[in-house]
């Protein structure tokens, strides 16, 4: 009897060779066939620049050597006879390097979709659904994981659903202690699915302002307008009032002003048909009202009502500059003096002269 016929584990000792070189050939021909398919669908892709070329290239670059190791292996071992616990165990490990690598390739996908169609709606100017698609990308991922590793235990035996009652239980412990964690996480989702704020938004939260850069899952970035960032927890945010200036849709704007004491009658009569002709002249605007509104320490006050039918705020800034300047321009033809705060004291003749007689 030759070495080759030698019986070992069941087989003969040719038959093991056989499987050997049968799972080196296949190893062998799958990184080959990788090969030549990422380049060739890599040269396409830089002539046509397609996203579907790029995206195959992506998932066949993160195809695991690992998991062509194991359909090598498993390849291999169909031409030998392997005991039950031996088959049993290889084919456990052969599908769960190939539920690893779906799982891997899916979650790319996700990944792929997501970022083109969030890119496309920030493009259309819609951060709400850049936004929404963000957290929908990352509850299929987690849906994804959750299912594989489940299958993955099936696989080699563990009794998943007294796996799924015991984490039912343990879930309630650990949420106590990661109650803060876990409120973060909803406020995030809360947050993407009522949007009290997009990114992008200008928002004023108590007595910090800026703009949001980033809505995570557990926290929210924003840009002061001084430059540094600011980081808010979702949940403690969603408890605080949130100003919200890009959903403005206009801004009502009041303003007063004061003319000295001895403003003609007839001039303060006219000053508020002035003040809605140099308002409405402005573009973006609508006059509400103007009105003698009170007797002051030491002017007549005026106030104005007007709203910048715009939320910009360099606009309203631009528009008060235009009026302000006009009003003094106008003011100053009419010969109407703005008051400035003063103080008149009235001596009594008589009086002055009895404290000096007194010594006061």
């Amino acid at each position: 009897m030759g070495l080759f016929h030698r019986v070992l584990a069941g087989n003969e000792v040719w038959v093991w060779c056989l499987g050997v070189g049968i799972a080196l050939l296949t190893f062998l021909a799958l990184r080959v066939a990788q090969w030549a398919v990422v380049r060739g669908l890599a040269a396409q892709y830089k002539r046509r620049k397609g996203e579907v070329q790029r995206l195959v290239v992506d998932l066949l670059r993160r195809t695991n050597p690992l998991f062509l190791a194991a359909v090598s292996l498993w390849a291999g071992s169909l031409a030998v006879t392997l005991p039950e616990a031996g088959s049993r165990a290889l084919g456990a490990i052969a599908l769960l390097a190939f539920l690893l690598q779906v799982a891997s390739w899916v979650s790319r996908f996700i990944t792929f979709w997501v970022t083109r169609e969030a890119r496309h709606k920030l493009e259309e100017k819609d951060a709400a659904g850049a936004t929404t698609l963000n957290a929908v990308g990352f509850v299929a991922k987690l849906v994804l994981w959750t299912l594989i590793l489940l299958l993955a235990l099936q696989n080699f035996g563990v009794d998943v659903t007294a796996l799924i009652t015991g984490l039912g239980i343990g879930g309630i412990a650990v949420a106590l202690a990661l109650q803060n964690v876990l409120g973060d996480l909803f406020a995030s989702v809360s947050i993407v699915v009522d949007k009290p704020f997009l990114v992008g938004d200008f928002i004023i939260v108590g007595e910090h302002l800026g703009t949001v850069e980033r809505i995570g899952l557990k926290t929210t970035r924003i840009r002061s307008l001084t430059g540094e960032q600011l980081v808010f927890s979702n949940a403690e945010l969603l408890r605080s009032p949130i100003r919200n200036f890009k959903r403005m849709s206009q801004r009502r704007i009041v303003f007063s002003f004061g003319v000295v004491y001895d403003t003609p009658c007839d001039k303060l009569a006219a000053i508020p048909g002035v003040v809605r002709e140099i308002i409405e002249s402005q573009p973006h605007t609508r006059f509400d009202r103007a009105h003698f509104k009170e007797y002051g320490n030491f002017a007549l006050l005026f106030e104005v009502v007007y709203y910048v039918l715009v939320p910009d705020y360099n606009v309203y800034m631009d528009t008060q500059h235009a009026i302000n300047l006009e009003l003094k321009r106008r003011f100053a033809e009419m010969g109407i003096k703005f008051a400035y705060p003063t103080q008149v004291v009235f001596l009594h003749p008589g009086q002055a002269q009895s404290e000096v007689r007194d010594g006061h």
